[in-house]
């Protein structure tokens, strides 16, 4: 039985629920996630022929195995669809491009002040996000605009203040109310932080109204000084409504989405309308599209899945496939009702042709930058084929770092790069196995071993391509250490190098002295590049270890605390300075952790003077 009738046979147990099914090829690897109403129709239509597009074709060509999920009702299988999505990022499937996280605002509400911090994350408890934004820039204009019109604080503890004590400089200087030594009552300081929501949420007069009565009873109490600084922040804070285009008189909250389409490469651009005023407008370009439509189905609703405002309407320049399921799931994550519409004439289509004439702008800028990121790659990698005798250009190379302090919490990373671009998918990290102190060789020969048995048995999708060449962070002993695990599991037909910090030097085997590259050449840039992308993930590993070694050490201190219970406060709060910094609320309100114990955590931390 060929593999096509195998899977039509397998086909016939598939029920006729609404759910979600997943694709994959040969090799395991997920390409291709998509949500039915009837599990059954729509997965037997992939193998009907008809008026299949020449993407779907090819789809069926690689397909060799699925599995399916069936859920309650259409609105839980497009929600298992997006995280599946974010999860695989199917080869198949419209998506982001360089869609690991984009960065949000969060306030931190859980804090008796509340913080405002820059995050990638976006699933605390009692922390309210705002984005996401498209780029880190975009996210630290944004905080800059506000540490001008409001004073709070920046310091990172969930406690405000240094642990000495004292007040940092920006007390001093008026850019902070002083929560840390009592310089400002709970509520007048969180009356502040519900001003900053307004003004994240695009309504900032309230807020200015407010700054022009400071101004004016300071003036008139004849605290020039203080008048001075709150004109200022006015200044900033009208500043920004200034760059708020009026495009609706009736003040309405709403999205408009704008798309163009090159090929198979497609941009959105969304345009953000509070109160009638256009405050914002993102770019977003999508891989793999094939129509407006295509675009605007998977935008909507790997974007939303993920953002934090949803207005009550949004508007598209064309049909939205699913609109009534996605209406009902967005008004579901809105609590109040979502509208998709599709405007034909007045202010909104003009908003929409300009939203899509500005995507079409983004998409050219985009293109001609892939094309030249594209060109600057193959020259790359074709100058570093050439300076170490390569037959061809290396499409994949990882490279490999070791990070530890005398041998304690070591750590190896492996990071990929596919044609010169880095693929963060298939980074791995690894925890030392090996006690041998402080030894780089045995450490390097460990983690090369491991990652090379993934490529014998290809348990795991993103260990199964082989390697065109091998970096080693290190001179020769880590280069010798690769070469003899290379040949232990029997890969040594894998070009490999060593690149020594100190000189820059090349090592390769077989030769005794290192090769120098030119400083400013390609090649050197590249390999460098790589190189400081694996140390820097090696040490954000070795880090999160150490911390939480330094956390749990201490929590052995304390009576009552063992093993499950370390577990179960990491688990709960995420990381270390999380469980040293929380409050005797929090820390009761830990599922399974006893009353008394929550409270000689607290007490050990808090009064006992430990921290990390």
């Amino acid at each position: 039985m060929n593999n096509r009738a195998r899977l039509i046979e397998q086909l016939k147990s598939v029920p006729g629920c609404p759910g979600v099914y997943v694709y994959r090829d040969s090799d395991g690897v997920v390409i291709y996630v998509g949500k039915a109403k009837s599990l059954r129709n729509r997965m037997r239509s992939y193998f009907q022929g008809g008026n299949n597009t020449p993407k779907t074709r090819a789809l069926v060509e690689r397909i060799t195995d699925f599995e399916f999920y069936v859920t309650d009702n259409e609105i839980e299988a497009l929600v298992l669809e997006c995280n599946l999505i974010k999860k695989y990022r199917p080869a198949f499937n419209v998506s982001y491009r360089d869609d690991k996280s984009y960065p949000y605002l969060a306030i931190t509400w859980q804090d008796d002040f509340p913080r405002i911090m820059v995050t990638r994350e976006h699933h605390r408890r009692d922390t309210k996000y705002y984005g996401p934004y498209t780029s880190v820039q975009a996210v630290r204009e944004t905080f800059d605009t506000l540490r001008r019109i409001f004073p709070f604080r920046t310091c990172r503890r969930r406690k405000p203040g240094k642990s000495t004590g004292s007040p940092c400089l920006n007390y001093h200087i008026k850019r902070c109310m002083g929560p840390c030594v009592g310089a400002v009552p709970k509520e007048e300081y969180r009356a502040m932080m519900e001003k900053i929501e307004l003004f994240l949420e695009g309504r900032p007069e309230p807020v200015i109204k407010q700054l022009e009565a400071e101004m004016q009873e300071a003036a008139v109490s004849l605290e020039f000084e203080r008048a001075a600084r709150v004109r200022d922040r006015l200044e900033a804070a009208r500043h920004v409504l200034q760059k708020q285009k009026i495009v609706s008189e009736a003040g309405e909250d709403y999205d408009a989405i704008g798309v163009s389409i090159d090929g198979s490469l497609g941009c959105v651009n969304l345009s953000i309308v509070r109160d009638g005023k256009l405050i914002g407008s993102e770019n977003f370009v999508l891989d793999r599209g094939e129509s407006d439509g295509d675009i605007l189905d998977a935008f909507i609703k790997q974007h939303y899945v993920n953002s934090t405002a949803i207005p009550p309407q949004i508007i598209v320049p064309v049909e939205v496939e699913d609109r009534e399921l996605i209406e009902a799931w967005l008004t579901g994550r809105r609590g109040t009702r979502v509208l998709l519409r599709v405007p034909q004439r007045g202010d909104k289509r003009e908003l929409i042709d300009m939203a899509s004439a500005n995507a079409g702008h983004a998409l050219a800028m985009s293109v001609i930058r892939r094309s030249w990121e594209k060109e600057s790659s193959i020259f790359a990698l074709e100058s570093l084929a050439s300076a170490l005798a390569l037959s061809a250009p290396p499409s994949r190379i990882e490279c490999f770092d070791i990070s530890t302090i005398q041998g304690h919490n070591s750590v190896g990373s492996m990071i990929v790069f596919n044609n010169g671009r880095a693929t963060r998918d298939d980074y791995r990290k690894f925890k030392i196995r090996c006690d041998g102190g402080v030894n780089d060789y045995a450490m390097m020969h460990e983690v090369i071993c491991r990652r090379l048995e993934h490529l014998k048995v290809k348990f795991d999708p993103s260990f199964s391509s082989k390697p065109d060449l091998i970096i080693v962070d290190g001179g020769k002993p880590q280069l010798s250490a690769a070469i003899l695990a290379m040949r232990e599991i029997g890969f040594d037909d894998i070009p490999v190098i060593g690149l020594a910090k100190r000189e820059e030097a090349i090592y390769v085997p077989g030769f005794a002295e290192p090769i120098l590259l030119d400083r400013g050449s390609e090649a050197l840039k590249l390999i460098q590049r790589i190189r400081d992308e694996a140390h820097r993930y090696a040490i954000t590993y070795h880090r999160k270890l150490r911390g939480r070694a330094m956390v749990e050490s201490v929590l052995d201190k304390i009576p009552g605390v063992g093993e499950s219970r370390k577990r179960l406060l990491l688990k709960h709060f995420g990381s270390p300075s999380a469980i040293v910094g929380a409050t005797l609320e929090e820390l009761k309100s830990v599922p399974g952790l006893p009353g008394i114990i929550a409270e000689r955590v607290h007490k050990h931390f808090h009064l006992g003077g430990a921290g990390i």
